[in-house]
C-alpha cells in the first residue's frame, strides 16, 4: 500500500511481485460500492509477463460505516435511479455526473505522483476499470495529455456522451479492451454496444468480449484480457 496524489493504492506484480521494476503498468479502478481492494486479486489471475506491474487505486469517497468499506469515485442518486427504473427509463448517457470532474482530477494527480515515485513508462501505461471505474478511466484518458498504451473497459457504459464524442478522435489508434455481459441488470448491454461502435467509428481498435452473464468479470474475460495485454506489451 502507498499513497499517491492523495489516493491510497495497492501495487503488485513486477519481478519482485511487489510492483518493482520498470515494466508496463496496468492501472485498474474499482466500481461503485466496492471495497478499495476489490480488484487486487486480479493481478494473480491475468496471465502477463512477470515484468508487468499492477496498480489498484482506492476511491476517495466512503459510502457508509458498514463492514464492507464501500467506496465510490462519485456519488449516485440511488432514489433517482430507482424511479427511472420503475418508469422504464434508462440512465441519461448525455449527463455529466456531479463529481466526475473531481474524481478525474484525483486520478490525474495520482498518475503524476505515481510517475514521480515509481516511474511510468510513457508508452506502456494501461488505464482501465470496472463499472464506474471503467467510465472514469474513459473520461481520464480523454482529458489527459499522457500517452497510453491501452484502455480497459470492464462492464462500463457511456456518460457525458457529447463531450466524449468530441474527444474520442484525439485518441485515434488507442487499443481498447471492452467486455460486457449480455444480461447485465445495472448497465445495459445495448449501451455498451453503443460505446463500442462509437470507439470504432472514431478510429480506436476494440477487442470486444461479450459473455452470457451479468455485471461481473468472469474468468473468460480475464483470459481474453491477458491475451490483449500480452499482445500490447510486445517484447515484455
Amino acid at each position: 500500500m502507498h499513497t499517491y496524489g492523495g489516493l491510497d493504492v495497492h501495487i503488485a506484480g513486477g519481478p519482485d511481485r511487489e510492483g518493482g521494476g520498470n515494466g508496463p503498468v496496468v492501472i485498474l479502478l474499482h466500481g461503485f460500492g466496492a471495497p478499495g481492494d476489490d480488484l487486487v486479486a486480479l493481478w494473480r489471475m491475468v496471465r502477463v509477463p512477470d515484468a508487468v506491474r499492477f496498480v489498484f487505486p482506492v476511491a476517495p469517497l466512503k459510502l457508509d460505516d458498514g463492514p464492507y468499506d464501500g467506496r465510490a469515485w462519485w456519488m449516485l442518486d440511488m432514489d433517482r435511479i430507482a424511479r427511472q427504473t420503475a418508469e422504464g427509463r434508462g440512465r441519461d448517457i448525455e449527463e455529466v455526473p456531479d463529481g466526475l470532474a473531481a474524481a478525474r482530477e484525483r486520478v490525474l494527480a495520482m498518475l503524476d505522483d505515481l510517475d514521480r515515485h515509481e516511474g511510468l513508462p510513457p508508452d506502456r501505461i494501461f488505464l482501465g476499470g470496472f463499472s464506474q471505474g471503467a467510465m472514469l478511466a474513459c473520461d481520464t484518458v480523454l482529458r489527459s495529455a499522457r500517452q497510453f498504451a491501452g484502455l480497459i473497459i470492464l462492464s462500463g457504459s457511456i456518460i457525458a456522451k457529447p463531450e466524449w464524442e468530441e474527444r474520442w478522435p484525439g485518441r485515434k489508434g488507442l487499443p481498447v479492451f471492452q467486455s460486457h455481459g449480455t444480461d447485465d441488470p445495472l448497465l445495459p448491454h445495448e449501451t455498451a454496444i453503443q460505446l463500442k461502435d462509437s470507439l470504432i467509428r472514431h478510429g480506436l481498435p476494440v477487442t470486444w468480449h461479450e459473455f452470457r452473464g451479468g455485471h461481473e468479470i468472469p474468468l473468460p474475460v480475464l483470459d481474453q484480457l491477458g491475451q490483449f495485454l500480452n499482445h500490447a506489451c510486445g517484447s515484455y
